[in-house]
């Protein structure tokens, strides 16, 4: 029988093969696990590497300077603290004369400064082995300044001494600044006193002057017509004066109507008469007193007129001596010794046939037509004024002594105060109500200066109050001569006021308000180039 030819295979040859795949097989398997643990092996590397790089720029993003000076064992809170003991000591070894032990405390602080510095720049903290000789050479100065006397209770000692003495020194160049700028505001320039001589001299020259305007029979009519506009400036400064009417004939839509009322002092009645008698201010009506040929007033009448003669209120202005120069230098200007500022509290007697006038300071300048205000309804009101008594602006309190039984019980201390320099008055209340009694009431009780310092103001506000009418913000604008306004309060407002010590007719004047001022001024004229005006 024959066999198959599968019989005749040879089969060890076979077990040798499959061998020889089974070991290829297992050689591969090998490498690959190999190469697959090495590459994990780097995954895991790359995964640690950046876990750590992003861990460090999170602590150095996160690092903050103030957190870090308030840890027990801050080393950057260390060195600030030697800072801040050598600075004082750098202080008490210059007011000894030490200026080397001084020289070498600063060159230390600088040193340690720039350790904080670096720290700061780099965010990352300062450790003790870095910044160790540092502490250390601060610690032997500081060590060495106490072996020195500069202790700690020494040096409190003369620190407190330093700033008394400092304190001291500081008051009285406040007080000198104080005295000095209000001199300054109280003078009366050269050019200024110059224009006063020369018109004088003029009027006086001139007798077809002082005929022009005796022979104008009409303006006195006008003097008494209310149905005009009129307006009324007391003042001893021609060219402040000049602004202000030229300011408000300029920007007035019917000049023809408007009238104005001066009323200066004899010195300065020739030149006021003419100045006015000379220029022309588009039709305006110009009409000047002087307060000395008003018959009733009178030290009988006016009370502030008899306590201006008595010898120590005389003192009190001019010397300052009577109480310990407790009031401030501002409260000391001889100005309120002039009758010229208590004039106010008498327009009804001044103008006797007036039924409603709006009262001008001398320092303010009219950029807007103020007809309306002669239509303004007061609500049975004697005075229209703005209130001052928003922002930094003061109320009742400020400017009278509530400690007074006379004061506290009949005045709101919070009531709102408002501003002399641009008022309505309703001349017909004001007779019917007796202001004036009111305020002759309050000054004499007030004789003592126990209610009040100084000042026009503070008899103003008890005399109208409860009688005031509260105008439209806008209509006067105050703070030109001290402060920096608002330029939409400027651009709104009708009656910029250059209240304060910085005039603009002075050198000390705020230059960038000076413009508003001087644009109403013809300096061309010549009597102003001959008094060098400019």
């Amino acid at each position: 029988m024959r066999r198959r030819a599968t019989d005749f295979r040879r089969p060890v040859r076979r077990r040798v093969q499959n061998v020889v795949w089974w070991v290829f097989c297992s050689i591969v398997l090998v490498l690959f696990i190999y190469i697959l643990t090495k590459g994990s092996g780097n995954i895991e590397s790359t995964y640690h590497f950046s876990r750590r790089t992003f861990r460090e720029d999170r602590i150095i993003e996160g690092f903050n300077v103030t957190e870090e000076m308030l840890k027990p064992d801050s080393v950057a809170r260390q060195l600030n603290d030697q800072i801040f003991l050598a600075k004082a000591f750098v202080v008490i070894a210059k007011e000894s004369n030490n200026h080397q032990f001084a020289w070498e405390l600063s060159a230390q602080i600088r040193i340690s400064q720039i350790f904080l510095s670096n720290a700061a720049t780099r965010r990352t903290p300062l450790t003790i082995k870095e910044s160790e000789h540092a502490i250390r050479d601060m610690a032997l100065l500081l060590y060495q300044a106490q072996q020195l006397h500069y202790d700690s209770a020494t040096m409190i000692m003369r620190l407190k001494a330093k700033n008394q003495a400092l304190e001291e020194q500081m008051s009285s160049v406040s007080e000198k600044s104080s005295k000095y700028g209000q001199i300054i505001a109280e003078e009366v320039p050269k050019s200024l006193y110059c224009l006063g001589v020369r018109l004088t001299s003029k009027w006086f020259r001139n007798l077809s002057l002082q005929r022009k305007t005796k022979d104008k029979r009409e303006v006195e009519m006008k003097l008494k017509d209310n149905d005009l506009y009129h307006f009324c400036i007391f003042s001893d400064n021609i060219l402040a004066t000049s602004v202000a009417v030229n300011s408000t004939s300029i920007n007035s839509k019917n000049p023809n109507k408007v009238v104005f009322h001066l009323v200066t002092d004899e010195i300065n009645y020739a030149a006021m008469k003419a100045w006015f008698s000379v220029n022309d201010f588009r039709g305006v009506t110009v009409e000047v007193q002087k307060f000395e040929d008003f018959s009733w007033l009178n030290a009988s009448y006016v009370p502030v007129l008899k306590q201006l003669q008595d010898s120590d209120i005389q003192n009190y202005y001019f010397r300052g001596n009577s109480d310990d120069k407790k009031t401030p230098i501002k409260f000391r200007n001889p100005k309120y010794l002039s009758i010229l500022n208590h004039l106010r509290f008498y327009i009804p007697e001044v103008f006797p046939d007036l039924k409603k006038v709006v009262f001008l300071d001398d320092d303010v300048v009219v950029q807007k037509d103020l007809s309306e205000l002669f239509t303004i309804d007061l609500n049975g009101n004697v005075n229209g004024a703005v209130e001052t008594c928003m922002e930094t602006f003061h109320r009742y309190h400020k400017y009278l002594n509530y400690s007074h039984p006379l004061i506290r019980p009949h005045f709101d201390p919070d009531a709102c105060g408002w501003a002399f320099g641009m008022n309505v008055f309703d001349l017909v209340q004001w007779r019917n109500r007796n202001v004036t009694g009111i305020y002759h009431y309050w000054q004499e009780k007030n004789a003592d200066r126990t209610l009040w310092k100084l000042g026009t103001l503070p008899p103003g506000l008890l005399t109208f109050y409860g009688l005031t009418e509260p105008l439209d913000p806008s209509w006067h604008v105050l703070g030109f001569g001290y402060t920096n306004v608002d330029p939409q309060l400027i651009e709104r407002g009708a009656v910029l006021h250059f209240n304060g010590n910085s005039k603009p007719w002075l050198k000390i004047g705020m230059e960038k308000y000076k413009p508003m001022w001087e644009k109403y001024m013809d300096f061309s004229h010549p009597l102003l180039q001959q008094c060098n005006f400019h």
